[in-house]
């Protein structure tokens, strides 16, 4: 699987040598262009399985929907990558793992994706603008985008690349 063209065109933001969590990595797209790029990256994931491989990279099996605490505990890190997942109860942990001054790189559905096939559950879609509003007064927003794409598939995504104030 390729790398988000989102990810990958906002991936200079990091600062050099910046630790990443990789949240929802699956099988590690994101982890391994960061780890190329000479980051030192924590992999979450519910399966591990495909993330084993991948050299310098922390691999963290956690399943972040089943109630369990946050698994990263008071880590802190100098950017987050999340893609193709949305579990709302995790925003608050997510926000507090990255240190001031740390970048979210965040892509995923939107409504209107129920058009083009799954996720169509509200549940896993982004309503509009949400993004904005969850980042509001905590980062800034250096790029936003709800938009339809037609690459790797006809989707309604919300990205954004935005730095942590503080």
């Amino acid at each position: 699987m390729t790398v988000s063209s989102w990810i990958a065109a906002w991936a200079g933001l990091l600062p050099a040598g910046a630790d990443v969590l990789d949240l929802a990595a699956g099988k590690g797209r994101h982890s391994r262009f960061f780890a190329a790029r000479g980051h030192r990256v924590t992999a979450v994931d519910r399966d591990a399985s495909g993330l084993a491989d991948i050299d310098n990279v922390e691999v963290v099996a956690a399943d972040l929907e089943d109630g369990s605490p946050w698994p990263l505990g008071s880590r802190r890190f100098g950017a987050a990558v999340v893609t193709n997942y949305l579990h709302r109860p995790l925003f608050p942990d997510l926000f507090d793992a990255l240190q001031p001054g740390g970048i979210l790189l965040y892509e995923t559905f939107m409504v209107g994706n129920e058009r083009f096939g799954k996720p169509d559950r509200p549940d896993f879609l982004l309503k509009d603008g949400e993004l904005l509003e969850l980042v509001r007064g905590r980062f800034s927003v250096t790029a936003y985008e709800a938009r339809m794409i037609s690459e790797p598939k006809m989707a309604m995504v919300q990205r954004i690349a935005a730095r942590k104030t503080g």
